[in-house]
């Protein structure tokens, strides 16, 4: 049996479910209401659901735990996107499918309207083909999820925290380290939040001088300053009906935060060197990579425009807390810039996938993605080596390792606290010995139980202040 594929939106759905009165009444609201942008095909049991797959890449399942036998057998099906569902609609169970590899939960009976929402969820971080000036395919990245990767239980989460916040209006407030993909939840929740066309403006707090911030934020009119030679909308102007995303809000002057919180309360701006409010209306999301309690405590961040910002708050764990996801991910980097450089590799060795889970990531999600584009574009093979990764890996300015027979370097002493310096050193050592705990200890001449100790006190660091 083929999986019959529309014309107009190639997403396909099966549907596992031993009983046929319950398959059917599924495909139905399936294909009602699908508008030609679902195919759907119903299976009786699991084999038979994976046969009808086959190597199909655009396929939803939406699987009965009682026909599969129950949620343990969730990961025997291929890492294709799967609801689940089931009769029996407790908490226990919904957690025993999302920590399975469920993407979704939905207790029986299903209304037509609630399947069609979440299917519509699971898709839209699909890709779909875009092509280029000359008319050529752009590489694309497979997601789980509105440009995500990852199918952990904090992954799945954040999804589902992104669907709730979405059609809202109140400020949303992203937290999590550098490189953990702020940027891309605060499009997320845009995209979510209401009709294409809508606008998306973004602000790097960090990156804009503290003199011209103001003017990137609220515009300028002509005279304002050496250099307005022009009226200038700013970036809440250019956002009004839509989204205004402040990343790294806490490195905002403190002077500039009162201006931002008066916006906020009165919904109007004011041009620098004008005289003249205008209002607009944006849907405020801001990030930050540091503790907002702690800059509020310090005195760096003021409480007033915390707490009107900090509304909807959403964490986003770094790459190290969801291990589950790290082999997904550099699969996901290998086949993109595989194919955008023209090279082919097949996968990564034993050793080499043992380190990618076992290696701490500080630079997270964007630093793996770096380094798999590093090895894309300057090793040679069929699969990448741990040789290969561990180069990648290493920093060109590091010093020699003490390890010499092992010929890999170690970190540059840079300026910073002492357990930062700790961290990377003993993140590198992991690195050399293939996450051997044992192995990397007695290279660095110290107990195996400092290392777990070191790698403990990290993850409290990392976690937010409650």
């Amino acid at each position: 049996m083929a999986i019959a594929r529309p014309s107009i939106g190639p997403f396909n759905v099966v549907v596992i479910d031993a009983d046929p009165g319950q398959r059917r009444a599924l495909i139905n609201a399936i294909t009602e209401r699908a508008n030609g942008r679902f195919a759907a095909a119903g299976c009786a049991n699991q084999s038979e659901a994976l046969a009808v797959i086959g190597d199909h890449p655009d396929v939803v399942m939406i699987a009965d735990l009682e026909t599969i036998g129950g949620p343990d057998r969730l990961r025997e099906m291929r890492g294709v996107p799967l609801i689940a569902t089931s009769a029996n609609g407790s908490l226990n169970m919904a957690i025993a499918a999302v920590k399975g590899g469920a993407i979704d939960f939905l207790p029986k009976p299903i209304g037509a309207k609630t399947l069609m929402e979440r299917l519509e969820a699971a898709v839209s971080g699909w890709p779909r083909a875009t092509t280029t000036a000359s008319g050529g395919d752009v590489a694309k990245i497979s997601t789980d999820f509105a440009g995500f990767v990852g199918r952990s239980p904090a992954m799945v989460a954040v999804y589902d925290q992104v669907r709730r916040m979405a059609p809202s209006r109140a400020p949303v407030f992203i937290t999590g380290e550098s490189g953990t993909g702020k940027e891309l939840c605060a499009e997320a929740i845009h995209a979510f939040g209401g009709p294409e066309g809508r606008p998306f403006v973004a602000i790097n707090c960090g990156a804009i001088p503290r003199d011209l911030m103001e003017s990137e934020i609220f515009g300028h009119v002509r005279g304002a300053f050496t250099g307005a030679e022009e009226n200038r909308a700013g970036a809440a102007e250019r956002a009004n009906g839509g989204t205004l995303f402040l990343d790294e809000i806490a490195e905002m002057d403190l002077g500039l935060q009162a201006k931002l919180l008066r916006f906020l309360q009165s919904g109007t701006i004011q041009p620098v060197g004008g005289s003249e409010t205008k209002r607009v209306d944006v849907r405020i999301v801001c990030a930050t990579n540091r503790d907002p309690y702690a800059e509020v405590e310090a005195g760096r961040f003021r409480a007033d425009l915390f707490y009107r910002l900090h509304v909807l708050p959403i964490h986003l764990a770094p790459l190290r807390e969801r291990q589950d996801d790290i082999p997904r991910l550099a699969d996901a980097f290998l086949t993109h810039y595989g194919e955008e450089e023209g090279r082919s590799f097949r996968g990564f060795d034993e050793e080499a996938g043992r380190c990618l889970v076992t290696y701490q990531w500080p630079g997270n999600v964007r630093q793996l993605a770096n380094v798999i584009r590093r090895i894309v574009v300057l090793a040679d093979g069929v699969e990448v080596s741990l040789a290969m990764l561990q180069e990648a890996i290493a920093r060109p300015d590091a010093a020699p390792s003490a390890v010499e027979t092992a010929a890999v370097p170690t970190p540059a002493v840079t300026l910073g606290p002492l357990w930062q310096q700790e961290r990377l050193i003993i993140e590198t050592a992991l690195a050399v010995h293939g996450g051997n705990i044992a192995r990397a200890a007695a290279a660095l001449e110290i107990s195996p139980s400092t290392i777990y100790r070191k790698r403990q006190s990290w993850l409290e660091r990392a976690r937010p202040a409650s």
